[in-house]
Protein backbone atom coordinates (compact mmCIF):
# COMPACT_ATOMS: atom_id res chain seq x y z
CA UNK A 1 0.00 0.00 0.00
CA UNK A 2 1.14 3.52 -1.38
CA UNK A 3 2.15 6.18 1.50
CA UNK A 4 -0.10 8.97 0.95
CA UNK A 5 2.78 11.60 1.92
CA UNK A 6 5.13 10.17 -0.79
CA UNK A 7 5.21 12.20 -3.87
CA UNK A 8 3.97 10.67 -6.95
CA UNK A 9 6.58 10.35 -9.32
CA UNK A 10 5.39 10.42 -12.99
CA UNK A 11 8.31 8.71 -14.20
CA UNK A 12 7.68 5.89 -12.46
CA UNK A 13 4.76 3.22 -12.51
CA UNK A 14 3.36 0.20 -9.82
CA UNK A 15 3.17 -2.11 -13.19
CA UNK A 16 6.78 -2.54 -14.80
CA UNK A 17 5.33 -3.32 -17.90
CA UNK A 18 3.81 0.41 -18.55
CA UNK A 19 6.84 2.58 -20.10
CA UNK A 20 7.83 5.94 -18.64
CA UNK A 21 6.28 8.95 -19.82
CA UNK A 22 10.28 10.22 -20.61
CA UNK A 23 13.14 7.77 -20.75
CA UNK A 24 16.40 8.82 -18.93
CA UNK A 25 18.46 10.92 -21.19
CA UNK A 26 15.98 10.24 -24.10
CA UNK A 27 13.87 13.48 -25.03
CA UNK A 28 9.96 12.23 -25.90
CA UNK A 29 7.69 14.65 -28.12
CA UNK A 30 4.02 14.31 -27.59
CA UNK A 31 1.07 15.94 -28.51
CA UNK A 32 -1.38 17.78 -25.67
CA UNK A 33 -3.17 20.43 -24.32
CA UNK A 34 -2.40 23.41 -22.51
CA UNK A 35 -4.47 23.02 -19.38
CA UNK A 36 -2.98 25.74 -16.81
CA UNK A 37 0.18 27.68 -16.41
CA UNK A 38 1.08 29.79 -12.99
CA UNK A 39 0.77 32.96 -13.73
CA UNK A 40 2.32 33.80 -10.65
CA UNK A 41 5.81 33.73 -11.30
CA UNK A 42 6.62 33.52 -15.23
CA UNK A 43 9.64 35.10 -14.89
CA UNK A 44 13.30 35.23 -13.15
CA UNK A 45 16.32 37.89 -13.07
CA UNK A 46 19.52 37.47 -14.38
CA UNK A 47 23.33 38.78 -14.66
CA UNK A 48 23.20 40.45 -18.43
CA UNK A 49 26.77 38.98 -18.42
CA UNK A 50 27.23 35.30 -16.74
CA UNK A 51 23.36 34.80 -16.78
CA UNK A 52 23.52 33.62 -13.03
CA UNK A 53 20.42 34.10 -11.21
CA UNK A 54 19.84 37.45 -9.16
CA UNK A 55 17.71 37.29 -6.08
CA UNK A 56 14.58 40.03 -6.63
CA UNK A 57 16.49 42.85 -4.23
CA UNK A 58 19.18 43.32 -6.18
CA UNK A 59 20.16 44.50 -9.24
CA UNK A 60 24.36 43.68 -9.85
CA UNK A 61 26.00 40.18 -9.92
CA UNK A 62 28.23 39.84 -7.05
CA UNK A 63 30.25 37.64 -9.38
CA UNK A 64 30.88 39.62 -12.35
CA UNK A 65 31.06 42.62 -9.93
CA UNK A 66 33.95 40.93 -8.21
CA UNK A 67 35.73 39.82 -11.64
CA UNK A 68 35.62 43.31 -12.62
CA UNK A 69 36.29 45.42 -9.32
CA UNK A 70 37.93 48.23 -11.59
CA UNK A 71 34.40 48.99 -13.23
CA UNK A 72 31.82 48.05 -10.77
CA UNK A 73 27.82 47.55 -11.43
CA UNK A 74 28.61 47.44 -15.08
CA UNK A 75 26.80 44.32 -14.95
CA UNK A 76 23.33 44.42 -15.30
CA UNK A 77 20.05 42.02 -15.03
CA UNK A 78 17.43 40.97 -17.33
CA UNK A 79 14.47 38.73 -16.80
CA UNK A 80 13.93 34.99 -18.50
CA UNK A 81 11.21 32.95 -18.91
CA UNK A 82 10.53 30.03 -16.27
CA UNK A 83 6.44 29.07 -16.66
CA UNK A 84 5.28 25.96 -14.47
CA UNK A 85 2.34 24.77 -16.46
CA UNK A 86 0.22 21.34 -17.20
CA UNK A 87 -0.34 19.66 -19.89
CA UNK A 88 -3.06 16.67 -20.79
CA UNK A 89 -2.17 14.11 -22.97
CA UNK A 90 -5.03 11.40 -23.92
CA UNK A 91 -3.73 9.53 -21.18
CA UNK A 92 -2.67 11.89 -18.21
CA UNK A 93 -2.54 15.11 -17.14
CA UNK A 94 1.51 16.34 -15.73
CA UNK A 95 3.26 19.36 -14.69
CA UNK A 96 6.07 20.67 -17.04
CA UNK A 97 8.51 23.49 -16.54
CA UNK A 98 9.19 26.10 -19.85
CA UNK A 99 12.39 28.06 -20.31
CA UNK A 100 13.00 30.87 -21.74
CA UNK A 101 13.66 29.56 -25.57
CA UNK A 102 10.77 27.47 -25.43
CA UNK A 103 8.46 30.09 -23.91
CA UNK A 104 9.01 32.65 -26.14
CA UNK A 105 7.19 30.53 -28.81
CA UNK A 106 4.23 30.98 -26.87
CA UNK A 107 4.16 34.39 -25.54
CA UNK A 108 5.81 36.24 -28.64
CA UNK A 109 8.48 38.58 -26.83
CA UNK A 110 11.28 38.47 -24.35
CA UNK A 111 10.79 37.85 -20.80
CA UNK A 112 11.44 41.69 -20.10
CA UNK A 113 9.28 42.92 -22.55
CA UNK A 114 6.90 40.94 -21.23
CA UNK A 115 7.38 42.05 -17.91
CA UNK A 116 7.39 45.93 -19.26
CA UNK A 117 3.69 45.41 -20.43
CA UNK A 118 2.48 43.36 -17.66
CA UNK A 119 3.75 47.18 -15.39
CA UNK A 120 1.12 48.91 -17.14
CA UNK A 121 -1.36 46.50 -17.39
CA UNK A 122 -1.63 44.27 -14.01
CA UNK A 123 -4.40 41.70 -15.30
CA UNK A 124 -1.40 40.73 -18.32
CA UNK A 125 0.23 37.60 -17.04
CA UNK A 126 -3.63 36.15 -15.62
CA UNK A 127 -5.28 37.08 -19.28
CA UNK A 128 -1.96 35.67 -20.69
CA UNK A 129 -2.65 32.34 -19.04
CA UNK A 130 -6.05 32.06 -19.56
CA UNK A 131 -5.43 32.98 -23.61
CA UNK A 132 -2.70 30.36 -24.08
CA UNK A 133 -5.00 27.69 -22.38
CA UNK A 134 -6.36 24.95 -24.52
CA UNK A 135 -3.82 25.04 -27.20
CA UNK A 136 -2.83 22.53 -28.57
CA UNK A 137 0.93 22.04 -28.56
CA UNK A 138 3.66 19.40 -29.93
CA UNK A 139 5.98 19.40 -27.01
CA UNK A 140 9.39 17.56 -26.58
CA UNK A 141 10.60 16.91 -22.79
CA UNK A 142 13.86 15.86 -21.66
CA UNK A 143 14.31 14.84 -18.25
CA UNK A 144 16.06 17.82 -16.04
CA UNK A 145 19.85 18.10 -15.75
CA UNK A 146 20.10 18.81 -12.11
CA UNK A 147 18.94 16.19 -9.54
CA UNK A 148 17.17 18.30 -6.92
CA UNK A 149 14.37 19.54 -10.28
CA UNK A 150 10.95 18.78 -9.81
CA UNK A 151 9.92 18.67 -13.24
CA UNK A 152 10.04 17.60 -17.15
CA UNK A 153 11.15 20.41 -18.97
CA UNK A 154 10.07 21.17 -21.86
CA UNK A 155 12.30 21.42 -24.54
CA UNK A 156 10.33 22.66 -27.93
CA UNK A 157 6.92 23.84 -27.86
CA UNK A 158 4.79 24.21 -30.88
CA UNK A 159 1.47 25.55 -31.66
CA UNK A 160 -0.31 23.24 -33.44
CA UNK A 161 -3.92 25.41 -34.37
CA UNK A 162 -2.97 26.97 -37.90
CA UNK A 163 -4.25 30.60 -36.20
CA UNK A 164 -2.15 30.35 -33.51
CA UNK A 165 -1.60 33.75 -32.26
CA UNK A 166 0.98 34.44 -29.13
CA UNK A 167 0.41 35.94 -25.79
CA UNK A 168 1.74 39.35 -26.29
CA UNK A 169 -0.45 39.45 -29.52
CA UNK A 170 -3.62 38.90 -28.14
CA UNK A 171 -2.66 41.44 -25.04
CA UNK A 172 -1.75 43.88 -27.40
CA UNK A 173 -5.58 43.44 -29.08
CA UNK A 174 -6.95 43.24 -25.85
CA UNK A 175 -5.56 46.51 -24.05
Amino acid sequence: MMNSKEPINQNSSTNPSKRPLVEIDKPTTLIGTLVAIDHTSLCYRVCSVCEKTLSDNTNACKYCNFKNSFNPGSSGSRRLFRVLMSIATDKQVFVVIMFDRAARVLFGCSADEFFDFAKTHPFAAVTASKALEGEMLRVTLSQPKNGNAQHLRVVSVVPLRSGFQSAIETLRELY
